[in-house]
């Protein structure tokens, strides 16, 4: 039964309300003075505390979608998604597994809601196989508009975090029809996926020795192969990069160090280094250089800026990131260009981004362009 079945979670909610019936049923029988009812209470105890504390995790689980599996759960990294499917026309690069509505008015027929297909992307030379969700607005498949090309923002979660969330949690693909649909911003092609080729280690972009290159991926491999599938340009004019914490540390780190290949980014919560603990393993494997230039605020000071536009996302109150949300304004210089928004308050979370999220797409829709 999957970690995210509503069927698991039904079961374990009634399975605490049956065991709190029984422990209040049970308690008096219980009261006595012995070994064998003081065992029984401390068994009613924690019978409880382990349904009641797995139904909220469940919940919670649900509605973050925090991890998608068993084996996510348990960290186990797997192996990667297997390239089974239909490929995309143009490329076997991209392989879509299936397709679904955008939940919008009309949303069944792909010319008026757009369309979200399912897809693993096969990285030429960081040779990982990825999945991901790429939403194409109604433009898209609109007669008249057959050689039409858009542009493209690849949007990351957080880590540990699933690519649902940007479908379920934070409404993306329902924000950016909104948007189109109000003149807003122009109609753009989403790739929405996980900060990291491995769902269990959080990578952070870099290209780990020995181990996953995420930065190859998300720098050289993505755009290439959604390129190549897809009615979107090859110019850093045509690719921006968006995310929230983890993810928005991508966005920004790629758009800094590849210019060349992306002409924006957005960190919404982001830290402005890598985090190294257990989920992320040893990224640099004693490498400093890489470690330094890793850490946004030091290349930003030391190494050359290119044409690369940022905007970055904070609260006055509530979020951590506030002051070195501020040093990385002040260090950003021509050519590269920056841009802010501030919060009154706001935390670490769905409820915080979910009010950024419309503007930055906005912004966006100034910063690249269909080819």
């Amino acid at each position: 039964m999957s970690l995210t079945s509503s069927t698991l979670l039904t079961l374990f909610v009634l399975a605490t309300v049956l065991a709190f019936a029984a422990a209040v049923w049970l308690w008096p029988r219980l009261g006595r003075r012995s070994g064998r009812a003081a065992l029984g209470r401390v068994g009613v105890v924690l019978t409880l505390q382990v349904l009641l504390l797995a139904s909220v995790g469940l919940t919670a689980n649900r509605t973050f979608l925090l991890y998608g599996s068993w084996a996510d759960l348990a960290g186990k990294e797997g192996s990667m998604p297997s390239m089974g499917g239909q490929d995309a026309p143009g490329a076997s690069a991209v392989r879509v597994l299936g397709r679904q509505p955008v939940d919008v008015p009309g949303g069944g027929t792909p010319h008026i809601g757009g369309e979200i297909e399912k897809v693993t992307v096969r990285g030429e030379g960081s040779k990982a196989v990825v999945q991901a969700y790429v939403y194409l607005p109604p433009e898209y498949f609109q007669k008249g508009n057959e050689n039409r090309k858009f542009p493209a923002t690849v949007v990351l979660t957080g880590f540990p975090g699933m690519a649902e969330n940007l479908l379920k949690g934070l409404d993306y693909p329902k924000t950016a029809w909104r948007l189109a649909k109000q003149k807003k911003m122009p109609p753009m092609i989403l790739v929405m996926m996980q900060p990291s080729v491995i769902p269990t280690r959080n990578s952070q972009c870099v290209d780990v020795p020995g181990g996953p290159l995420s930065e190859t991926f998300f720098a050289t491999d993505l755009p290439k192969a959604v390129s190549g599938t897809y009615r979107v340009g090859t110019s850093p004019a045509n690719w921006a990069m968006m995310g929230d914490s983890t993810g928005g540390y991508c966005a920004l780190k790629t758009a800094l160090e590849h210019p060349e290949r992306y002409a924006a980014g957005v960190g919404l919560s982001t830290d402005y280094k890598p985090e190294l603990d257990k989920d992320s393993g040893d990224l640099f494997h004693g490498n400093a250089a890489e470690e330094k230039r890793s850490d946004l605020l030091w290349s930003l000071d030391n190494l050359p800026q290119g044409k690369s536009s940022f905007l970055v996302a904070t609260s006055e109150q509530g979020e951590p990131n506030r002051k070195d949300t501020q040093k990385f304004i002040a260090k950003v210089k021509a050519p590269a260009r920056v841009s802010s928004i501030t919060l009154d308050s706001g935390g670490h979370g769905f409820n915080t981004w979910r009010r950024e999220i419309p503007p930055a797409l906005e912004w966006l829709g100034g910063r690249i362009a269909a080819e």
